[in-house]
């Protein structure tokens, strides 16, 4: 053949080597892995001028004078040319880019990096800048379309994607290529190349081949290959007249087709058979210039001047002939074969079938016409849809010389779509790992352990190690099976992998926690159903499947509930009895995501918390974690490091509680969240240094960043401390919902956080005090509990702000009275309710029956009721009624020991919110003292348990002395709004004293033996009655007659009521009580008003166990005086 090859130059240190002409061809242009770029005027040229630009350069681009550069420091740098002069940094990766090029007028650059981005920037303002992200492993090499609509990106993830740039979305993807894990791994460096000028085709080198796809259509045209190539072909590139095609292969084989005719018109062997991993083709000569792996340049000239077309007329006819139909028509042929942009497997397979059944091997699609029927267009059109539109500019670009009309648009052609463009769906995944392709990666990572996979060519295996040794030891297991899939319980380690042609998908569970011999059990899936999501929580797992089902098992194997999800999952969470789920909601469009939320609890009350609520995401981000605080509290991060948490205290809503690209030194850095903690305060996540996960090795270090809530102004001292006050009460709500649900709580955290909340509002008011905004500080006021309140009213009065403390202490009168009336945590006993009467008889339950008391707005008539009902041996069911809703273990026998314990408090449990103590020795408390006892809070009293605990605690009721004072304050003070610690006024301080002394009266009663308890109105109202009941109703025992006196008394006005109750107190207690009789309706007028809306007037749960040391020593007092 008459093309002759020059010998081969020395140019660069061994290693990857690329290689361009500049514009004019007068010269040639290396780059090496010495970090130098090299400009050979000719291959003859023995003093190369040198540009030195880094450690290692793997690749470069040269146009207009500017030569661009990807360096090992992860950046893309400009250099001007041909001085070498630096020019600023282009932009900037976490890992090193593999592959940069300029688009056709040398006005963007693309760059494609090892950290799985392709970056498109202009030249001349780096700041514009389009990401594109999808890619699952480095990113190979990239081509920018001639027309600059689309850009072609291959990866060490195994496809090749055509990216539209105006959107930033993938069009079409091909999984082609083998996947590995790294570029040095890669069988081939994969560069693609679009034919010039037109854009038609998209060369590929797969393998021995050079696969061409058409524009548009995206469905392959045609194979180039030749029995010379025998192994993997690295490199192609195009004439820049776009008739011929090279290629060079990993065993140095170097070959050009012209691309017409489809015939190899060139071959060239590598003098020493090295990989050629460079090729450039001159501007202007059919010259190619080349370079290899080992750093050394070569030179091909005169190519395929033996078999140079000679009908160069005719060729360019047929060329604008073909013209006419590849734009539009072939389309409209294979458009059946355009799978829709979700699916990113398009039908290579059928595609290659097809094609070979159309194609003559002139490449001439005619025949293709008559042989598809009408229908194959219509879904083609339909399909393509969003393609018509680049498809019609194809024909204005002056393509189509003649006017040949392209083909009619069919009956069914939808109209040309010019909307936002669908986001393609986040894949599912584990939360806490790293992505499956590696070779060692992280399956887990949570506050149990962590699971590291291995797959390479020694081991595929899995390790699992625990943080805490006490809990199992460390454990590696055979990944026979290829395990994708894991999570982590103190319970069990739950595996899943994915089918494959023989296999069904497998759920394995290693029970490790178990107490029998038998600690594994494995549950396959139906045929063609895939787990694609697993979870465990406490005593079960859950796994969602591909068939949009979500199973869940006890963790011994036992098959549960199973349940529908209304989209395809994207991550599922467990912790304790709570299940969250998220999933696709939708499609989302111009980037976002379209995802829905389901928390469930799947204890014994099986309830769903959340309903697929829509899940905030930032703009344009997605789901990168989502979990649990170690307390429970559901919390999910984006992949623009914005950390939620459902804030419970508001209705179940999501509030960001920090963002960790606030706490990155640079933007290639992330943080890889670990877990959460709400007290501490404590989000754990790996620094990942220009990386977006960590590696295995070596083993990373956590991080704890803290939490920030985005108030605004932060930088003053208001806004800091509102920031300070909210977060506070956001990451204490768990509390709550803990203690709800049964679980034990410590206290003195409890009264830590209410001290800290309570001084940082006092904080906020003296501030506001001393800017004289004093509605604000009534504001603030409203917040506080009432012994703050009134150390808020001292400032005041001492800052000589009388209407202030004026209109403060009107409050405190206000809350004062709502204390006493007011039911706490109606919404929960409403809803309790709700749910018990939902599908039963509403027979004459206790439960049914509260709202009527509700209405007649009692309570002291309540306590004597309740009296009543012990002293008619009734005591078993009242007890359990009350405590049943949040108590998951009160046992009949335990309530009965229990019931003065319970029934006091929540009776007569409004006590006087400004008395210190019954004989009121100091009536103000000296400030500093307030939120000094708040801490100070010893554990001798079985306090520290959870409120149902309490009720439980019969020791708490043991002693008549009175308690230390510090544990009265920070009982009452812990609970906002319970605070026995100051009289404000002498009125209200003697109305207070009075009442609670009429409670005290009965505590001290009731924990006395039945015969010393004086009779209360209800029973003298029962005794005058019980006739006329068991004439009505013959056949009532003694329990029920009871039970229908209490429903009649009820009805009763609150007079004749009051009259009983007159009649019963008699002479029993001082004049004192009698005093607080008289004054009684008015407070209940109070409440009339104030409490329309509250469910249960009686049915308080919170602050009743903490009063008890309180109400003890009232009680031993009032008794004294008795």
């Amino acid at each position: 053949m008459p093309s002759s090859r020059k010998p081969m130059r020395y140019g660069h240190t061994e290693g990857h080597t690329d290689v361009c002409f500049d514009d004019t061809g007068s010269c040639i242009v290396t780059c090496g892995s010495d970090g130098d770029v090299r400009i050979w005027e000719n291959l003859d040229d023995d003093d190369p001028k040198s540009i030195n630009v880094g450690e290692k350069a793997y690749s470069c681009a040269l146009k207009n004078g500017r030569l661009i550069t990807a360096v090992s420091n992860n950046t893309v740098q400009i250099h001007t040319f041909p001085e070498g002069a630096p020019d600023g940094i282009l932009t900037r990766f976490t890992m090193n880019a593999n592959h940069v090029v300029f688009n056709s007028d040398g006005t963007k650059v693309a760059a494609g990096s090892s950290d799985f981005m392709v970056k498109v920037v202009e030249v001349t303002d780096s700041s514009k800048q389009k990401t594109f992200r999808g890619h699952d492993a480095p990113v190979l090499s990239l081509s920018f379309d001639p027309r600059d609509v689309y850009l072609a990106s291959a990866s060490c993830d195994g496809s090749v994607r055509v990216w539209k740039m105006a959107e930033q979305t993938c069009t079409t993807s091909w999984p082609l290529l083998q996947k590995c894990n790294d570029v040095i791994n890669a069988k081939s460096i994969c560069r693609l190349g679009w034919q010039p000028g037109s854009g038609k085709l998209l060369a590929i080198p797969v393998d021995k081949v050079v696969k061409l796809y058409r524009r548009e259509t995206w469905d392959s045209k045609f194979d180039l290959s030749d029995t010379f190539i025998t192994q993997p072909l690295n490199v192609v590139a195009w004439s820049p007249c776009g008739q011929y095609l090279a290629a060079g292969s990993v065993d140095g084989s170097m070959v050009v087709w012209n691309v017409e005719t489809q015939e190899c018109i060139e071959r060239m062997k590598h003098e020493k058979n090295y990989s050629i991993c460079g090729l450039a083709w001159h501007p202007k000569f059919k010259q190619i210039a080349y370079t290899d792996t080992e750093g050394n340049l070569g030179l091909l000239e005169n190519i395929g001047d033996g078999k140079k077309p000679n009908d160069k007329g005719a060729g360019t006819v047929t060329k604008d002939y073909n013209d006419l139909f590849d734009g539009e028509d072939d389309d409209y042929l294979n458009g059946d074969m355009v799978e829709p942009q979700s699916s990113p497997k398009s039908g290579t397979n059928e595609d290659d079938g097809d094609d070979d059944d159309l194609m003559p091997t002139s490449g001439h699609p005619r025949r293709a016409i008559i042989d598809d029927d009408d229908n194959s267009l219509d879904i083609g059109m339909i399909k393509a849809s969003s393609n018509l539109l680049e498809k019609d500019n194809d024909d204005e670009d002056g393509d189509q010389t003649g006017g040949f009309p392209a083909l009619p648009p069919s009956s069914t052609q939808q109209p040309f779509y010019d909307g936002p463009m669908p986001t393609p769906k986040q894949k599912p995944f584990q939360s806490g790992s790293t992505p499956a392709h590696l070779m060692h990666r992280f399956m887990v990572w949570n506050s149990i352990g962590i699971i590291r996979c291995y797959n390479d060519e020694q081991d595929n295996a899995i390790d699992v190690e625990f943080h805490d040794t006490s809990i199992h030891h460390a454990t590696h297991l055979p990944n026979s099976l290829n395990h994708t899939m894991a999570d982590l319980s103190a319970e069990a380690i739950l595996l899943a992998c994915e089918s494959t042609e023989e296999l069904a998908s497998k759920l394995h569970c290693i029970h490790f926690s178990s107490w029998d011999a038998n600690k594994e059990w494995t549950v396959d899936m139906p045929k063609d159903e895939d787990i694609e999501a697993i979870c465990l929580g406490q005593g079960w797992a859950a796994c969602a499947t591909s068939a949009l089902l979500v199973r869940v098992f006890t963790v011994g194997g036992v098959q549960r509930e199973i349940f529908s999800l209304p989209g395809p999952v994207v991550s599922m969470a467990g912790h304790g009895e709570q299940l969250m789920i998220i999933y696709h909601r939708g499609t989302g469009f111009g980037g976002d995501q379209c995802l829905g939320v389901q928390l469930m609890e799947l204890g014994k009350k099986k309830k769903q918390i959340l309903h697929g609520d829509p899940l905030s995401l930032t703009k344009k981000s997605y789901l990168i974690w989502v979990g649990f605080s170690a307390e429970g509290t559901p919390c999910y991060v984006d992949s623009e490091g914005i950390v939620r948490m459902l804030n419970r205290g508001l209705g179940n809503t999501w509030i960001p509680v920090c963002n960790t690209r606030d706490h990155c030194k640079g933007k290639s850095d992330h943080y890889w969240v670990v877990g959460i903690h709400e007290n501490p305060q404590q989000l754990r996540c790996i620094p990942c240094k220009g990386s977006q996960f960590p590696p295995t090795l070596p083993r990373p270090a956590v991080a704890i960043l803290s939490f920030k809530l985005p108030y605004c102004q932060v930088t003053t001292e208001k806004g800091q401390m509102e920031e300070q006050y909210w977060r506070s009460v956001v990451f204490h709500n768990h509390v709550d919902y803990l203690s709800k649900n049964g679980y034990e709580l410590d206290e003195n955290a409890r009264s830590q956080s209410v001290k800290e909340q309570q001084e940082l509002l006092m904080k906020l008011f003296a501030l506001s005090c001393k800017l004289e905004r004093e509605f604000r500080c009534v504001e603030l006021a409203d917040l506080m509990t009432q012994n703050v309140v009134n150390l808020a009213i001292k400032y005041a009065s001492r800052s000589r702000r009388l209407n202030l403390a004026q209109r403060l202490s009107e409050m405190a009168v206000e809350k004062a009275s709502e204390l006493a009336t007011a039911p706490e945590d109606e919404e929960e006993e409403e809803d309790f309710r709700k749910h018990l009467n939902a599908g039963y008889s509403n027979s004459a339950t206790e439960w049914s029956r509260l709202p009527v008391r509700n209405v007649q707005h009692l309570e002291m008539e309540d306590a004597e009721e309740t009296d009543a009902y012990e002293e008619a041996e009734e005591t078993p069911e009242v007890p359990k009624q009350r405590l049943n809703p949040f108590s998951k273990v009160v046992t009949s026998a335990e309530v009965t020991t229990l019931t003065s314990a319970v029934i006091a408090p929540s009776s007569q449990g409004r006590v006087n919110p400004f008395k210190v103590s019954s004989n009121k020795k100091d009536p103000v408390v000296p400030s500093a003292n307030v939120l000094d006892t708040m801490s100070k809070y010893s554990k001798k009293t079985s306090l520290s348990s959870s409120r149902a605990m309490n009720k439980q605690n019969p020791p708490v009721i043991k002693p008549l002395i009175p308690k230390p004072k510090s544990k009265q304050a920070s009982a009452a003070s812990f609970f906002q709004a319970r605070t026995p610690n100051f009289s404000e006024k002498a009125v209200e301080g003697n109305e207070e004293k009075a009442g609670n002394e009429s409670n005290e009266v009965k505590v001290a009663a009731q924990e006395n033996t039945e015969n010393k308890r004086p009779k209360t109105g209800f029973q003298m109202w029962l005794e005058e009655n019980r006739a006329n009941i068991l004439t009505d109703n013959p056949d009532l025992n003694e329990a029920e007659v009871i039970k229908e006196g209490m429903s009649r008394f009820r009805l009763l006005s609150a007079e004749e009521r009051m009259v009983w109750t007159e009649k019963a107190k008699g002479g029993a207690v001082n004049d004192l009580t009698e005093d607080k009789k008289r004054k009684r309706p008015t407070a209940d007028e109070v409440k009339k008003n104030q409490e329309q809306k509250s469910e249960d007037s009686n049915l308080s749960k919170k602050p009743k166990p903490l009063e008890q040391s309180t109400n003890v020593r009232l009680s031993a007092f009032a008794f004294k005086q008795s």
